[in-house]
Order: structure tokens, then sequence, then C-alpha cells
């Protein structure tokens, strides 16, 4: 790992996924979701080497399989080096939070508009005399009734807005905030993949790729298992994949399907690819990029208010400054990033539920997140704290689909699907994490100093 060749064994994938794409197993449930507590987490990339075997002894050589086979897919993922830098994410910023063209435009208008009118409100006071400012204090005690009849009138339209406003969301039925309506997004969603195919138009893979293939054929059969659902049925599904080694994927609003290979090299197996690109589309499905979207305009409408207050009230402009700065971020950390962090959760669970009706181990989803938090503590990244960031902990999220696999294992064993065979890829994990531990151990020098057990040495032996 960076640049020292040390090696992270990890193996657990059931050969189960031999029938994963076996034809009359797909099941056309529509499973309803309920409102769960969701948890929150931020996604790092990292760096290790992951490998996928089935039912093998511990430390034993595992053969490199290519995914050369065009016509059967692969048993599991070939042994690739993972060399990431910077965060792992599944849905980009400009996928999770985008806004009409219109409202990009008149959103800096409106801030500055705000602004000098505060400042006015401001000047003004300051140039009244005195005895016109008393005599405005006291026209404001006597009609205080007025006035905060007038605010509570003012409150009253923003709760109605909000209230008319409210859409069930498909799939979970959870109540959720449209200001804006789809057709602005199917342009806004045009005009971003035109803007990712002229950034990747040169890492592009062609559609002969064995790699693209692959994902194809889980997208095909994810979207084939689910076509009961008509938000999945009704989008074309159309396959990216982009040869890059950031471990990313992302789904646009109009069904446009982009995986970087950086993330074919972090799965172990098909099934947690499965997982991954059913989160992806769950994303889609919800429309969380009219949701987020919506949120951030109708709260930006509203600090548009509290903005004009601080201008008004700071007497000088340099602590009306640090007052815009105060109430941006306590809006960003107290809404914005909350909000991203319960809609990545809900995609969890729904893309879980996806996999599951596809006939995939879903038992696979929490030991990719269990890797991730691995190889982050092995190369010794700083975790910031949760609510710093736009997505759940690696922790949290693996708990989170810890909690949801009985659920999913009850919805697949509802789909007719083929039983699960092999050891449970979460025990394996276990097993491993605890080979490794004791092999670090072994390997510390007499006079080192203790270690702690959560955070793995780097000196792993090679294979």
């Amino acid at each position: 790992l960076s640049g020292n060749a040390r090696n992270c064994f990890l193996t657990g994938s059931p050969d189960s996924h031999r029938n994963l794409f076996g034809k009359g197993l797909r099941c056309l449930l529509d499973v309803r979701h309920t409102n769960g507590q969701e948890e929150t987490r931020k996604a790092h990339r990292s760096s290790g080497r992951f490998f996928s075997q089935s039912s093998q002894p511990l430390g034993e050589k595992i053969p490199s399989l290519l995914i050369s086979s065009v016509g059967q897919p692969p048993r599991h993922f070939p042994a690739w080096n993972i060399q990431i830098n910077g965060s792992f994410h599944t849905s980009p910023s400009l996928q999770a939070a985008p806004v009409p063209l219109f409202w990009i435009i008149v959103k800096p208008a409106q801030k500055l508009f705000a602004i000098i009118l505060g400042r006015s409100i401001r000047n003004w006071w300051k140039a009244l005399p005195p005895n016109k400012r008393e005599l405005f204090k006291e026209s404001a005690r006597k009609n205080k009734w007025k006035i905060l009849l007038g605010v509570s009138s003012l409150g009253v339209v923003f709760v109605m807005f909000y209230f008319t406003h409210l859409e069930e969301t498909p799939i979970t039925g959870r109540a959720r905030l449209l200001v804006f309506g789809k057709e602005h997004f199917r342009e806004l969603s045009q005009m971003e993949y035109d803007m990712w195919m002229e950034q990747f138009k040169n890492q592009m893979l062609p559609k002969t790729d064995a790699r693209y293939q692959v994902v194809e054929r889980v997208v095909g059969h994810l979207s084939e298992s689910n076509k009961d659902v008509p938000q999945v049925s009704a989008l074309k599904w159309v396959i990216h994949v982009v040869d890059e080694p950031g471990v990313n994927a992302f789904v646009l609003p109009n069904g446009q399907v982009f995986v970087f290979t950086g993330l074919l090299d972090a799965v172990s197996d098909i099934h947690q690819l499965s997982f991954i690109l059913g989160h992806e589309i769950a994303h889609a499905v919800l429309e969380h990029a009219v949701k987020k979207a919506s949120l951030v305009h109708f709260l930006d409408f509203l600090s548009l208010i509290f903005l004009t207050m601080i201008w008004a009230i700071c007497p000088r402009d340099s602590l009306a400054v640090v007052g815009q700065w105060i109430q941006s971020k306590l809006q960003e950390f107290m809404f914005d990033r909350p909000y991203s962090r319960t809609l990545e959760a809900e995609a969890d669970k729904v893309g879980l539920q996806f996999a599951a009706k596809a006939c995939v181990d879903v038992r696979a989803s929490s030991v990719f997140w269990q890797q991730m938090e691995l190889a982050e503590s092995i190369q010794g990244q700083p975790r910031l704290p949760e609510w710093l960031s736009t997505h759940p902990s690696h922790e949290n999220r693996a708990e989170h689909l810890e909690r949801l696999i009985p659920e999913a294992l009850k919805i697949r064993e509802s789909c007719n699907c083929p039983s699960l065979s092999g050891p449970d890829p979460r025990l394996i994990f276990r097993l491993n994490m605890q080979h490794l531990l004791e092999s670090s151990k072994g390997r510390e020098p007499p006079n080192s100093t203790k270690q702690d057990p959560s955070k793995p040495k780097l000196d792993f032996p090679h294979t």
C-alpha cells in the first residue's frame, strides 16, 4: 500500500452468484419500504488489494480470474490493485443537488439584493435624527400586534407553500418537498450528461471491453428484475464505463449510468458491484436530485430574510460578513448535509431491495463498507466527524445495512431465488480480520510500543 507493496487479503464471496443471471428468477413484487431511522455516512477513497474467494482456507493463494468471457458472467473479480487518492463517493455533488439553470443565475442576484436592502435599511436608520428614531420606536410599540400579525401571516404563507408542495416519494411512500417540475431536470440532466461526456470523451471504454459488458449485464439484470417498479421501467438505462482510477459511480436522473474502473477494482465480487449499482439506480428512481434541489431552494429563499436582517442589524460591514458566513454554515451543517446523508441511507435501503429482487447475495453489501473502513484504517487516514460529511461513515453505513439484510433476505426468498451456498461473506471477513490482526502482532518487533488493535499495522506478509 502507498508504494510499499503491502497487501491486504480479504476473502469472502459465496459461489451462489452462479445462478445470479439465471433465467426465470426475476421477482416482480411491489415491495414497499417503511420509514426507518436512517443513519449517516461519509465514504473515503482508500488503498488496498481486495481478493474474492469462495470457500478457500485463509492464506491460500487465490487464482487470478480475468473478466474475459463475454458470454458468461465472471465467477468473481480478479485481484486488482486499488490505488485511489481522495474520498470515495457514489454520488457526485452535481448529480446529488442540481438546480434549474435559471436559479443558478438568479441565486447570486437574490443574495446581492438582500445585502443591498439590509445595508440600505441600516444606513437609513443611522441617518435618522434622534427624535425621529424615538417616534419610530414609539410607533412600533403601539402597533406591535399589527407587526406581529404581519410576521405571522408571512410564516403561515411559507407553511402553506411547504405543505401544498409535498408529494409522495416513489416506492418508500415518504412525503417530499417538490418545488420544481421534473421537466426542468430533464433539461438539466441532458446538460450535465453532455458535460460528463465531454470531460471523459477520451476515457470511455468500448462496448467490446469485458468490463463494460460486466457492468451492462449487472445493470440490465437489476432493471429487468425490478421492471414492476414503474420508475425503473420508465427510464432507459445507458451504460458508460470510464477508465478512471477513482472509486466512483453515479446515475443521472435521465438514466445515464457512469461507472469508473476504479470501482471495479475496489469491489470483491459481482454481488458488491450489484449492490453499489442498485444504490445508484435508487437515487435516480427516488428522484433525489429533485428533492435535494427543492429543499436547497426553499431554504435559500428563507435565508434571504435572515441575510437582510443580518446586514440591517450589524453596525459594520465586517460584522455583517461574519454573520452571513455563520448563517450559511449553520444552514449547511444543520439542514443541507444531514438531508444528504438521509438520502444516501434511503438509497442504500432501496438499492439493497433492488439487489435482493435480482437474487444478489445481499450479505455482501455490508462487507464492502467494512473493507473500505479497513483500508482507510490501514492507510492511517484521519476520520472526520460525520456531521462534516454529506455521506454516512463507513461504519454507520455497514451497521445500517446489517439491520436491513434480514428483510432483504426475506424479499430474496419470496422471489424464488436459489439458496445461498457457501459461507457467509460477513463471517469470512471477520475471520480474515482476526487473521490479519494476529499476523500483524506476530510481526511486531520486541521493542516496539503497543498499537491499537483496531488499526492494523501496514507490514503484512505477502502470499
